[in-house]
């Protein structure tokens, strides 16, 4: 049996799904993460090396598990194996936009001492959160507004959590 091939909106999807992820969960986990350990009063060199391990490992993790669930969804909508190529290509847009995103949170950890950097860091998240969410929706013709808002306000009751969890365990 040949395989069907997946039809081009399905993966534009698949990887415009996979860029929103990978930024979205490395924006709030990493940003939440920092957070928590700042707001435990973690020492800044700490908080670095945290957040570099955490960018690398979960880079990678996400890619995997993209490549792994788009290929079998792909095989099972077209009831056969198909060619690696789109899976391999979700999973690198996954670690790209998980490792270049999670930056984002990082770099005022780099540049400032964590007191300013606190608060810059969750600041500079929730404007890519907003903004990721706004893209999204102007990519998929709904409302962009919307779109970010929402982002926003998930991304933002996430990235919370972990700021209350450190303060608890401080």
């Amino acid at each position: 049996m040949s395989a069907t091939p997946i039809d081009p909106r399905q993966r534009k999807a698949m990887y415009v799904r996979s860029f929103v992820f990978g930024g979205e969960d490395s924006l709030v986990s990493t940003v939440g993460l920092l957070s928590g350990v700042a707001a435990a009063g973690v020492a800044k060199a700490d908080i670095i090396l945290i957040g570099t391990v955490l960018i690398f490992v979960e880079a990678l993790s996400m890619a995997v598990g993209t490549f792994l669930s788009e290929n079998s969804a792909e095989e099972y909508l077209v009831k056969s194996e198909l060619p690696l190529r789109s899976s391999v290509t979700a999973g690198t847009i996954m670690f790209g936009s998980y490792f270049l995103l999670g930056f984002i949170p990082l770099t005022p950890y780099l540049l400032w001492p964590v007191s300013a950097a606190f608060s810059a860091s969750i600041g500079a998240s929730l404007v890519a959160l907003a903004l990721l969410g706004w893209l999204s929706g102007r990519e998929f013709k709904v409302s962009a507004w919307r779109s970010g808002l929402k982002m926003l306000i998930l991304g933002g009751l996430a990235i919370g959590i972990g700021i209350v969890v450190g303060q608890l365990i401080r």
